[in-house]
C-alpha cells in the first residue's frame, strides 16, 4: 500500500482545527502521513494527537488571525481571509519545499493555503466543517439564516442573500488576485472561482442535514461530519440530584470567541429558575468565575460531550456544527441561539428538520425557559432528531474523506515523480 504525505492547514480556535485532526487520524490508520500548520496555541492539542506540527511564520497568528472586535461581514473577510492571502500563501510554499507533500488539505476561510498550494502545482482540498459558504444555486447561504425556500418570493430573497453573500466576498477580490499575480497565478473574475479552482471541495456534514441545492458543482463530496473529541475535553460526573426524575440539560458553549458571556447568563439564568439540572461547558473563552449561577447549574471549562449527552434531555448551545450533529446523534432536541458564522445556518436546518427550536441571541430568560419547556415537553422535536442523527451515523461510518484525500496524493505523487 502506498504511503502519502498530507500537509494540513488549519487557523483560529480549537473548533476549527479538530476536524482536520479527525481526518488526520483517519489517514494516519491507512500507513499516510499528515503534518499539521496551524496557529502556535494549537501545538499542545496537535502533538497530544501525535502529529507533526509546523507554526505560521508569515501569517497572523491569536487574535489577529481571528479578531472579535469585527462585526461587519465585509470587513471580517477582508481581515481574516484576504489580507493575510499571500503571507498564508508564502508559508504553505515554504512547508511544501521543506518536505515533499502530495496534496494540501485547507479550512475553507484559508485561501491563501489554496493560493500556495496552486503555486506549487500540490493538489488542494478545501475542508468545510459546515454548510457551504460558497453560495449555491437554490440554497440559502451560510450567513442568511434563511430556510430551504418554497415559493417565488423565497426563492428570490435566497438569491438575493447569494448575491450579497458574493458581493462581500468580492469587495476584497483585488486583495486576491494581487496574491495571486505574486504568486505566478492568473487573476479570478469572482472570488468564489478559487473553489472551482481547488481539486475537492470536501462538505464535512451530512446531506440529510443540509438544505438541497439545484445542482453541486463537479468538484464537491459530501463527507460526512467529521467529530473526535479534543484532548482539552475531560470525562466528567456530575452531581447527581436526589430528584431522579429531574430533566438534565447540556448548556454548551461555542470554542470561539464571541463575546457570548452575556447570552449565556441569560441561558443560565433561564435554567436557574426551573425544575432542571443542567451542566454548562464553557470551552476556553469564558472564564467561570466571570458567571453566576444556581446550584442546579454546574459549570466546567470541558467535558466530553458524548459522555453527558447519554443523560441528558436538550441541548442549549450557539449551534456549532460539532455540538448540533453530537445532539442529534443522540436524539436530542436543540434549542440553538445563534451568535455568526455558521450557526444561524445550522439553527435554521435544525428547524426545518423539526429538530428543535431557534431564538435570537436577545432572548430574554422567560423566552429561553419557555423555548426548553417546550423541547422537553413536546416529543415530536426528540423523534425528528433520532430520525436524522441515525442517517447522519451512518454518513459517518461510511466516509469517503480517506478515499478523496488518497485520489488527490496520487495525481499529486504523478506529478513529483514527473519533476
Amino acid at each position: 500500500m502506498t504511503s502519502y504525505n498530507f500537509l494540513f492547514a488549519s487557523w483560529g480556535t480549537l473548533g476549527n482545527l479538530s476536524p482536520l485532526l479527525t481526518v488526520a487520524r483517519r489517514l494516519r490508520r491507512y500507513g499516510h502521513h499528515v503534518r499539521v500548520i496551524a496557529d502556535p496555541a494549537m501545538r499542545v492539542e496537535v502533538e497530544a494527537a501525535d502529529f507533526e506540527f509546523v507554526t505560521w511564520r508569515r501569517a497572523p497568528t491569536g487574535g489577529a488571525a481571528d479578531p472579535t472586535d469585527v462585526s461587519d461581514m465585509r470587513e471580517r473577510m477582508r481581515r481574516v481571509v484576504f489580507e493575510p492571502c499571500s503571507a498564508y500563501a508564502a508559508d504553505i510554499r515554504e512547508e511544501i519545499g521543506r518536505v515533499p507533500t502530495d496534496a494540501v488539505l485547507g479550512l475553507d476561510l484559508l485561501f491563501g493555503a489554496a493560493v500556495g498550494a496552486k503555486a506549487c502545482g500540490v493538489p488542494f482540498a478545501f475542508l468545510s466543517p459546515h454548510v457551504s459558504i460558497r453560495p449555491l444555486p437554490g440554497m440559502p447561504p451560510a450567513t442568511s439564516g434563511l430556510g430551504q425556500p418554497k415559493t417565488p418570493e423565497e426563492h428570490a430573497e435566497v438569491r438575493r442573500a447569494s448575491d450579497a453573500l458574493a458581493a462581500t466576498f468580492n469587495a476584497s477580490l483585488p486583495i486576491l488576485n494581487q496574491a495571486r499575480l505574486e504568486f505566478g497565478l492568473p487573476v479570478l473574475s469572482d472570488a468564489m472561482e478559487l473553489f472551482d479552482e481547488a481539486d475537492r471541495v470536501l462538505l464535512a456534514i451530512s446531506q440529510a442535514f443540509d438544505f438541497e441545492a439545484d445542482a453541486l458543482p463537479g468538484n464537491f463530496r459530501y463527507i460526512g461530519p467529521l467529530l473526535d473529541v479534543p484532548s482539552w475535553s475531560k470525562s466528567w460526573q456530575g452531581p447527581r440530584s436526589p430528584r431522579s426524575d429531574r430533566p438534565r440539560a447540556l448548556i454548551a458553549c461555542s470554542t470561539g470567541a464571541q463575546g457570548q458571556r452575556d447570552v449565556f447568563q441569560r441561558v443560565i439564568n433561564a435554567v436557574g429558575a426551573m425544575d432542571l439540572e443542567a451542566v454548562f461547558t464553557t470551552g476556553p473563552n469564558l472564564d467561570i468565575a466571570d458567571l453566576q449561577a444556581l446550584k442546579n447549574v454546574h459549570l466546567v471549562r470541558g467535558a466530553s460531550h458524548d459522555t453527558i449527552m447519554k443523560d441528558v434531555s436538550v441541548v442549549i448551545s450557539q449551534g456549532g456544527h460539532g455540538t448540533v450533529t453530537r445532539a442529534l446523534i443522540n436524539a436530542l432536541p436543540q434549542l440553538i441561539l445563534p451568535m455568526g458564522r455558521d450557526q444561524s445556518a445550522n439553527a435554521a436546518r435544525i428547524e426545518a428538520k423539526g429538530a428543535g427550536l431557534r431564538l435570537a441571541p436577545t432572548a430574554s430568560a422567560p423566552e429561553i425557559a419557555a423555548a426548553i419547556k417546550q423541547l422537553i415537553s413536546e416529543p415530536q422535536f426528540k423523534v425528528a432528531a433520532r430520525r436524522l442523527g441515525q442517517i447522519i451515523q451512518a454518513d459517518i461510518d461510511t466516509s469517503p474523506v480517506v478515499q478523496e484525500m488518497e485520489i488527490l496524493a496520487a495525481i499529486g505523487r504523478r506529478r513529483r515523480s514527473r519533476a
